[in-house]
């Protein structure tokens, strides 16, 4: 009898604890959740300072687009605005980042933010697509997009 209540009290005790942490959790603030653009921030330092071998070719913009809409206009949306599978590439914190730490994010992917990991792609072109996101540049608002190239 000691026993079963015993293993009772144990149950219904990991039971409260693992819903305080739950509940804990849920109850985070907007100030309190991690900024969607944090794992620009957890990039090693050494992918941080590697710079781009394609920054001052013309046509790699040009490629990068392709390779955006290709890949990452259905999650990013039109010029990297954002959608509702993805956050805006034109945020400050984006384009503020080094080339080097949008490549690594590119090669290495979120994961658990459902960002697909890219490095199947040839690394001149995951390079020309770090060019294209970077010519989008800071957006203020929506209004600020150009119209599609038809």
């Amino acid at each position: 009898m000691k026993f079963r209540l015993y293993v009772v009290a144990s149950g219904l005790l990991f039971a409260g604890l693992g819903l305080a942490l739950w509940a804990q959790d849920g109850n985070k603030g907007p100030e309190q959740k991690e900024s969607v653009y944090a794992e620009l921030g957890r990039v090693p330092e050494k992918e941080r300072q590697k710079t781009n071998p394609l920054a001052k070719d013309a046509e790699a913009v040009a490629a990068g687009e392709v390779l955006f809409e290709e890949h990452c206009e259905e999650c990013h949306g039109n010029r990297g605005m954002g959608g509702k599978k993805a956050p805006s590439l034109r945020a400050p914190e984006v384009q503020n980042a080094t080339p080097g730490a949008i490549f690594w994010i590119l090669s290495n992917g979120v994961v658990r933010k459902k960002m697909p990991v890219w490095s199947k792609l040839p690394e001149p072109q995951r390079w020309q697509l770090v060019s294209y996101i970077k010519s989008l540049g800071i957006a203020e608002a929506a209004s600020e997009v150009p119209p599609r190239k038809p």
